[in-house]
């Protein structure tokens, strides 16, 4: 067994080396990092010594003008004392003031980020609040969600029909807020005001509608911790129907907002949603906010993995925009955007990168759990065909994991699917799926509404997996190479190596020669072993993501 032969490799020591560095001097493209990027990427001085406890988003949406004016309340616990806040809001939208105890501060303004001075003294373990009231003309979004900002758009019947999405991007594009992953916010309230013929959806569950003039607010409110990115508005001439499901928690809430003509089409459409909710509890264990519900809203784009407010414009078609990304037949069995933008509800929103270098985990195991979704309906062999189906769109042309402290993330689409067939591997190296599956669920309770590093990750999966995963994680989130298998077959002999390599990588991979499936434990020094025929034939288990070549 795999187990034993990784019995001397368990981790002695829980730091792994951060090759990331390294890696990407030798491998990655230049890049002239500015001092915008360190104070949008850095957990600055005047963000660490302060805890973000609750947000009152509360504003004002003009369609017609494309403008957006209000406030948004900010509470936070001290952590220790401090005098200056940093607060993040992108141009060409404006701070017009910053307000504690009904006394106006002064505020210094250096491009995205603005230096608020409080006049009074900020006492650890204190619980104060500031306003910053701002307005302006956000960002418009001309490729949702690829560039970010906000969509305006209208209907097919000349109603407005408006969205955020700012993931990389950042929140502040819209909003004043801390705008870094590092810390969620615990709850948080967003008051919008629409014209009274509009709707605006966002996350968490609907308290009030609250009418003013020809205006309607609608206040959402969100119980549990959300990422800046993850918070949206959606508005529309909505149609709302629902249904209620019956989860591991209990009982959930399953709503759905679609523009008043797609209605029917939407209900029989979304049945791919009780259906995802289903087989990811079975992989990844209870959906994280059922207090705050689940929520999926149509909108003018793509869509976004927006925590309770999952964003859905994939044209209720089956696959990606009615394509099969895999190739294979099965990426048409599924809504795509339904299945991955909800899976995100457990990788990105549940568990949460630190840092934008390490996006991977959320769009690595997010790109998993579409094949694992296949698994629960269809069987391990589809899901195989399709993750391995995905392998074309991989690039190989940097590294997963981004540069650190300047709101850099890694490869582009290699930390989908490149990560996900990375994931797949190491189920083959586990050998035993409900024990992965009882892994996947762990870690959601592990680090359950949390924010975490690589490192975490690692950690957390070389303890529970009992290997030693050190180098198998600098080979695949480090390093643009992929393990080759060189081998030749001569006189009943055969001889194999690794080779495009990091130092020490020495993972097995399970072959068939002559149509005996078996293991080989290469190394980067040849190796050799007899085999019964001089003319074998070896063909590698395509569930391994690795090249191999004779020679």
């Amino acid at each position: 067994m795999l187990h034993r032969y990784y019995l001397y490799l368990l981790l002695t020591s829980m730091l792994l080396p951060d090759f990331s560095v390294q890696a990407q001097d030798i491998i990655s493209e230049k890049h002239n990092f500015t001092r915008q990027d360190t104070l949008r990427g850095t957990i600055t001085p005047e963000r660490e010594w302060w805890d973000l406890t609750y947000y009152h988003l509360d504003i004002k949406v003009n369609p017609d003008e494309k403008y957006i004016s209000g406030k948004n309340t900010i509470q936070y616990k001290v952590l220790k004392p401090n005098s200056v806040m940093q607060i993040d809001l992108q141009p060409p939208l404006k701070i017009t003031k910053v307000v504690q105890n009904d006394t106006l501060l002064e505020v210094k303004h250096d491009g995205n980020a603005h230096f608020i001075t409080l006049l009074e003294n900020q006492n650890i373990d204190d619980i104060n609040s500031i306003d910053v009231y701002y307005e302006g003309y956000p960002k418009e979004a001309i490729r949702a969600p690829w560039d970010g900002g906000i969509s305006w758009k209208k209907d097919s019947n000349g109603n407005h029909f408006i969205a955020s999405s700012c993931q990389g991007l950042g929140a502040s594009v819209w909003w004043p807020n801390k705008d870094h992953m590092y810390d969620e916010v615990d709850s948080m309230l967003i008051s919008v005001n629409v014209p009274d013929k509009l709707m605006n959806v966002s996350n968490g569950k609907l308290r009030l509608i609250e009418q003013i003039g020809d205006t309607k607010t609608f206040h959402w409110f969100v119980k549990n911790p959300i990422n800046n990115y993850g918070v949206n508005i959606n508005i529309g001439n909505y149609a709302h129907f629902s249904e209620v499901y019956d989860g591991m928690a209990g009982h959930l809430d399953m709503d759905y907002y679609v523009l008043s003509d797609n209605v029917e089409k939407a209900k029989e459409h979304f049945k791919d949603a009780p259906k995802m909710m289903k087989a990811f509890e079975h992989w990844f264990g209870q959906y994280p906010f059922y207090a705050d519900g689940y929520k999926l809203v149509e909108v003018p784009y793509l869509g976004m993995e927006h925590q309770s407010s999952v964003t859905y414009g994939n044209k209720y078609m089956k696959g990606y925009l009615g394509k099969d990304l895999s190739g294979t037949g099965w990426g048409l069995k599924f809504d795509f955007i339904i299945i991955h933008e909800s899976g995100h509800e457990w990788f990105a929103n549940n568990i949460t990168n630190k840092d934008v270098a390490d996006m991977w985990i959320h769009e690595s195991f997010t790109a998993y759990s579409e094949n694992l979704f296949l698994d629960y309906y269809y069987g391990k062999k589809a899901s195989a065909e399709y993750v391995v189906g995905t392998r074309k769109l991989i690039q190989n042309d940097k590294p997963i994991i981004g540069y650190y402290n300047v709101n850099k993330k890694g490869s582009g689409t290699d930390m989908y699917y490149k990560g996900a067939n990375m994931l797949h591997t190491l189920r083959q190296l586990i050998e035993d799926d409900e024990k992965w599956r009882q892994i996947l669920r762990k870690m959601n309770v592990e680090f359950y509404h949390q924010t975490v590093t690589t490192q975490q990750i690692e950690h957390f999966l070389s303890k529970e997996t009992g290997i030693d995963l050190t180098e198998f994680f600098n080979q695949y989130l480090r390093d643009t190479r992929i393990p080759t298998l060189e081998y030749t077959i001569d006189k009943k002999e055969l001889k194999y190596r690794w080779t495009n390599i990091v130092d020490k990588f020495d993972m097995p991979v399970q072959v068939t020669i002559d149509e005996k499936e078996q293991w080989l434990f290469p190394k980067a020094d040849w190796k050799t072993m007899p085999i019964d025929s001089k003319n074998a034939s070896l063909e590698v288990d395509s569930d391994f993501y690795i090249y191999s070549k004779e020679i």
